[in-house]
């Protein structure tokens, strides 16, 4: 178990890597992004004013990720203090993915040092800042009136997050599931972001692969503590 763990985390890694660079040497995300943007009207394919969308894939689904968030971690406890044989074979699983939930997110804390635009703030989907990848410095003589946070996709973290579901579970056919549900919350929390103009598409990928890697390196560090063991 471990050294597949490990091997995921290398793999997951290079993979990383792999997307930031053909991101960064590519105009692939301004290409994509152009098709939901009009041009004319200066709109984005979906409009941030539009409640049911944003009450669906925004601020009521951050609702009702942290509600479950607080009910897994309560029962996370629960399961170390009550001997209970359901609890107890759930145990590693359950301190997995409450750790994944509590600090998965945090990755969004990046987006205050990377400074990186999002397409609402670009020139080309008029904005007025230029566009800087993740690698690249703004010129010495360009002037930011304030600081971009954009890189990673916060919001999709916490979707992302539920990639975790897949260690809860014994049969690999449910982890598969759960490892779709996951992916699938995700891309849709980080595709909405994409199609308001908050966020480009390599933001949503290079944010599925750094939440998988943390999980993994969760996964890698409960699997050292011997009372968890099954």
């Amino acid at each position: 178990m471990q050294e597949t763990i490990n091997r995921q985390i290398i793999i997951t890694g290079f993979l990383f890597i792999f997307v930031v660079l053909i991101f960064e040497f590519t105009n692939f995300d301004i290409d994509f992004q152009k098709f939901f943007y009009n041009f004319e009207n200066k709109t984005w394919f979906i409009s941030k004013d539009e409640v049911i969308a944003d009450l669906i894939f925004y601020s009521g689904f951050k609702k009702l990720f942290i509600g479950f968030s607080i009910l897994v971690v309560l029962i996370t406890i629960f399961s170390f203090f009550k001997k209970i044989i359901f609890f107890q074979e759930y145990k590693k699983g359950l301190l997995i993915l409450s750790l994944s939930l509590i600090l998965v997110p945090s990755l969004s804390g990046l987006k205050s040092i990377t400074n990186v635009p999002c397409p609402t703030n670009i020139i080309e989907f008029g904005g007025n800042s230029i566009d800087v990848k993740i690698l690249e410095s703004y010129p010495k003589d360009y002037i930011q009136e304030s600081k971009h946070r954009c890189w990673p996709a916060g919001h999709a973290t916490m979707g992302f997050s539920l990639m975790a579901l897949y260690f809860l579970f014994k049969t690999q056919r449910n982890r598969n599931i759960a490892l779709g549900v996951g992916i699938t919350i995700g891309i849709l929390t980080g595709g909405y972001k994409i199609l308001i103009g908050d966020h480009f598409l390599s933001h949503t990928l290079v944010t599925m692969l750094a939440v998988w890697l943390v999980i993994l390196l969760i996964v890698k560090l409960v699997n050292k503590i011997k009372k968890l063991e099954d």
